[in-house]
């Protein structure tokens, strides 16, 4: 036990956003394949997955999503798996609609009682217990949402020596025009919630991982 608690923490010691990697490298299929499992094994707020992982291997792609995404200008040219993380908008996470009958009939075969029962909580979870009453505060709570497979991909691929940066800098509305250009998203139920880069870093961080002190982070109430 002692041992899997080191080796998670050195993960996290070890992981930094990396801005430019080795172009040479690529990250074994399986190695992958892995990361992306444990995207998307994660967690979910009433467990509706309102995310979709796009890999962008395409190099004429990536060159065009270079200019909106000034955080990812290196990363887009070096990096060995590019993710852009979508949220789901607004129609799609409200009662009723085609994507949450899909997941609890088909993906959950939830039995029809249970279905009804899940659906009046989350109706009720959204209009009256955390406000999410407009196509805006709905795509933001599932932006909240994919943020759990996105932190959870890239502390798999440190705890298996790959290195990773996040990535936030883009322009959403002009990388989303280009997503649908291409014909990968239909903007009207999925929207650009963050980026992610996996690879092998070019070279050591001249800056040590720096955080609070654990006792100006968490406070006990006993």
């Amino acid at each position: 036990m002692q041992a899997k608690k080191e080796e998670i923490l050195k993960a996290h010691a070890y992981r930094r956003a990396i801005k430019e990697f080795e172009p040479e490298q690529k990250i074994k299929d399986e190695d992958f394949e892995f990361i992306l499992e444990v995207g998307r094994r994660s967690p979910s707020s009433f467990g509706w997955e309102p995310w979709k992982f796009v890999v962008v291997q395409n190099s004429d792609l990536r060159e065009k999503l270079s200019e909106p995404s000034w955080g990812a200008q290196k990363q887009l040219a070096s990096a060995s798996h590019f993710v852009i993380l979508l949220a789901r908008k607004g129609d799609e996470m409200r009662v009723g609609s085609d994507y949450l009958k899909y997941k609890s009939q088909v993906v959950d075969k939830l039995p029809a009682d249970i279905e009804q029962m899940k659906n009046d909580f989350f109706k009720n979870f959204m209009e009256n217990e955390f406000d999410l009453t407009d196509d805006r505060k709905i795509f933001d709570w599932a932006c909240k949402q994919v943020y759990l497979p996105f932190a959870n991909m890239m502390t798999a691929a440190a705890q298996i020596g790959i290195d990773s940066c996040p990535i936030e800098g883009f322009d959403r509305a002009k990388v989303e025009a280009i997503l649908a250009e291409e014909g990968v998203v239909d903007t009207h139920k999925l929207g650009v919630a963050a980026m992610v880069a996996f690879g092998y870093k070019k070279e050591d961080s001249p800056f040590p991982q720096s955080r609070f002190p654990m006792e100006e982070v968490v406070e006990w109430l006993r």
